[in-house]
């Protein structure tokens, strides 16, 4: 009588998970980034976009807010 033999289970994989992000996924953080950046560089444009009256007055409601 001969005894029953044991097969291993099939190779499970690494346990990760594999995904590809699209090519936007990471174009737009750089993107924002490099946007806001460009604006602490050059603050010539903020100042210009300031002269803006409704500009104007959101800029300083989000200066009251921020100090709260």
């Amino acid at each position: 009588m001969s005894a029953p033999t044991h097969t291993r289970p099939p190779r499970a994989t690494r346990g990760g998970v594999d995904i590809r992000l699209p090519w936007w996924a990471l174009a737009l953080p750089v993107l924002a980034f490099v946007a806001l950046l460009l604006l602490i560089l050059n603050p010539a444009d903020a100042h210009a976009a300031a002269e803006q009256p409704a500009i104007s007055h959101l800029l300083e409601r989000l200066e009251q807010l921020a100090a709260r």
